[in-house]
């Protein structure tokens, strides 16, 4: 397993909608391994292959941050095919290193999406997994969670990204 470049904000490939995955090959199954072993690395509990530089509709996510096996997804073309109810709560992104903010997303999500091997499947989710599904599902679609902010929130947040690449810390 090799450890993946997370680009960050505003890197174009971030703001592209991801190309769907036809080919269910080793090729597929090691950038997935590589993108799990990449988010653990940074922290994360989601990672989207448009953060990797790699313009597909796949993300692998692991609410427990590595602490239980069962929690380690990768869904391949996903799509929401149902939410409801509202939580609002601290939201962060590997590509928007030291920034996080109160995003409003749906409470439940149900998405439908396939594995390494191209088998579909349904995930019903809520809370963390549900926040979790949605962004990433955001990041295939060439959405970024500055896109979920309210425009001053934004503004402000933007704001926070010039004065960090001035000081090189937005690397």
């Amino acid at each position: 397993m090799a450890l993946l470049k997370i680009v960050h904000y505003p890197e174009p490939v971030l703001l592209s909608v991801g190309k769907p995955v036809e080919n269910f090959d080793e090729n597929l199954k090691k950038l997935v391994d590589d993108m799990f072993e990449t988010m653990y690395s940074a922290k994360g509990v989601g990672l989207a292959a448009p953060q990797v530089a790699v313009s597909n509709r796949l993300f692998v996510m692991d609410c427990s941050g590595g602490q239980d096996e069962s929690e380690k997804i990768a869904l391949i073309n996903p799509e929401i095919i149902h939410v409801e109810g509202e939580q609002y709560g601290d939201e962060g992104c590997l590509s928007f290193p030291g920034l996080y903010q109160k995003v409003q997303r749906s409470l439940r999500a149900v998405v439908r999406a396939q594995d390494v091997d191209g088998n579909e499947f349904e995930l019903d989710v809520e809370d963390l997994a549900a926040r979790c599904v949605l962004h990433e599902t955001d990041h295939c679609d060439g959405i970024v969670f500055l896109d979920r902010m309210t425009t001053l929130k934004r503004q402000l947040a933007k704001q926070k990204i010039k004065r960090l690449q001035k000081t090189g810390k937005w690397e």
